[in-house]
């Protein structure tokens, strides 16, 4: 592909300081897409240095919240104008079907859109105390931010971070995954385009080992956004506190879709398929548990598993149902897990291998798989797979129900099937999840705040929430006591105040 194969630093396009480069390829024939500037440490340092310095140029830190708006919403813009491009490279680097690449961009241009509209809506607090102050809060920008973001959704995740943190008036360091690296790329063209100042967003790609790690301990980043595995998200961790530096963690899932013997069986079906086979199972939310109702479980199961047979696999570019995993590492990882669970006692109902298509064998593509008669103990009920593999397990009441889905050491989504909405809401509030769908999978929007309970991770992302991690708040606290100035001007004698800590 002809792209850019150099990092964008300071607005301008430089060669790693190496010269090194690495590639990317198509996971559909496992070619090459492109070549790619790889960054090391000393690439780092110096976005870094390019990202601390725009803070201070009037040309950001001067130009007011409503002009930031602007920036950002003609941001959102140029990301519809080249809607079919970006969803065809993103469909090309990372597998996905071409609509929910498109699917992807357009959420992509919502999140500036979004913050585009909160950037001069930051406002601070009065907060009444005795008569004789005036006290009141400010909200200021946290500083250079990092974002180290995964190949699931090279460009949607980026921009689920990267404009809220513009729109706070920050400055930005990203490093996308190096498997998926190009659309990260372009977003520092488009921002150029857009009029965003130089240095204010910086894309530096490379691996974790080396540009990662520097950019999570460097000195001078104040905040770092990741989502990734719960196995990076405690190097990340360990990395920040060296610097007491907050991080806002998305981390992994192992989310349960709950559906009840009185769950509208049409929708239920289409949604727990949705929601383990979208993207090939590769999201952090993706509902690869479910716990279905004994009473329903053999019609619900049998149906489920003729859909899944009926779904099409094939490269991202004609669109199909399902596309291929990423890599070859997590080809074998799903293959791994579905030995586990013929191993463990799982019943193989459908799926479980490579597809026989001739035209599909050099991809990396996976049927989709569905096993019965898992038990909550199973590793393939308890571990993250990310891969089209679906656990299914029953319960007899909404005690056990809510037991197994509570049962893992993930809490980030839960799904719900019922048309009982007391029942819906008693299991809402109890689900250790940081949302909750009824009724429909993946449900919301830009909107609303997502995070996670327990290992998968802390910290909103989405929505107003998302602002509190990209900003400082500052008290100011003033006496405008004029009585005391009157007796100072009289000669009176002032008592000393007290002080509180």
């Amino acid at each position: 592909m002809d792209l850019r194969n150099q990092l964008f630093i300071g607005g301008s396009w430089r060669p790693s300081s190496s010269g090194e480069t690495f590639t990317t390829i198509n996971p559909a024939d496992r070619e090459t897409l492109a070549t790619v500037a790889r960054a090391r440490e000393q690439d780092v340092d110096v976005a870094v240095a390019a990202a601390r310095a725009a803070l201070s140029d009037p040309r950001w830190s001067q130009i007011g919240p409503p002009e930031r708006g602007r920036v950002l919403n003609r941001i959102a813009g140029l990301l519809r104008e080249r809607k079919e491009e970006l969803a065809r490279i993103e469909s090309l680097d990372c597998g996905k079907p071409l609509n929910q690449a498109r699917n992807d961009i357009e959420v992509s241009a919502r999140y500036f859109e979004f913050y585009s509209g909160v950037a001069d809506k930051l406002y601070g607090k009065t907060i009444p105390l005795a008569g004789q102050y005036l006290n009141y809060t400010l909200l200021e920008p946290i500083g250079v931010t990092a974002h180290i973001t995964p190949w699931n959704f090279p460009l949607q995740i980026a921009c689920r971070g990267i404009a809220p943190a513009l729109a706070a008036g920050n400055t930005v360091v990203h490093k996308p995954a190096e498997q998926t690296p190009l659309t990260a790329l372009l977003l520092g063209e488009i921002s150029l385009e857009a009029g965003l100042p130089a240095g204010v967003l910086n894309v530096v790609t490379g691996f974790g080992n080396d540009a990662g790690a520097r950019l999570t301990s460097h000195p001078h980043v104040n905040h770092i956004t990741f989502t990734g595995s719960v196995e990076t998200g405690r190097l990340v961790m360990k990395a920040a506190a060296e610097n007491i530096v907050p991080v806002t963690l998305e981390l992994g899932g192992k989310s349960p879709n709950i559906v009840l013997a009185d769950a509208e069986f049409p929708s239920a079906l289409k949604g727990v398929s949705t929601a383990v086979f979208a993207n090939a199972g590769q999201i952090c939310s993706a509902g690869t548990r479910l716990v279905v109702d004994s009473k329903l479980h053999k019609d619900f199961v049998q149906q489920l598993q003729k859909h899944a047979r009926s779904l099409r696999i094939g490269p991202g570019l004609e669109n199909p149902d399902l596309g291929p995993l990423i890599s070859e590492e997590q080809h074998q990882r799903v293959q791994e897990y579905i030995k586990i669970g013929k191993q463990e006692g799982a019943r193989l109902l459908t799926g479980g291998k490579v597809p026989d298509d001739p035209r599909l064998r050099q991809g990396l593509f996976m049927e989709p798989t569905l096993f019965d008669e898992v038990t909550p103990q199973m590793r393939i009920a308890q571990e993250e797979i990310f891969g089209p593999v679906l656990a299914i397990l029953t319960f007899r009441d909404l005690e056990e129900a809510l037991e197994i889905a509570n049962g893992v050491s993930y809490g980030l989504v839960a799904g719900i099937w019922t048309r009982d909405i007391k029942k819906a809401h008693w299991l809402a509030a109890r689900l250790q999840a940081g949302q909750v769908f009824i009724n429909e999978y993946f449900a919301g929007g830009v909107e609303t705040p997502f995070g996670g309970y327990k290992k998968s991770g802390f910290g909103r992302e989405k929505g107003l929430e998302a602002l509190v991690h990209y900003t400082q708040v500052k008290n100011v606290c003033v006496n405008i006591d004029l009585q005391a100035d009157l007796e100072t001007q009289q000669g009176k004698p002032q008592t000393q105040s007290g002080v509180t800590l």
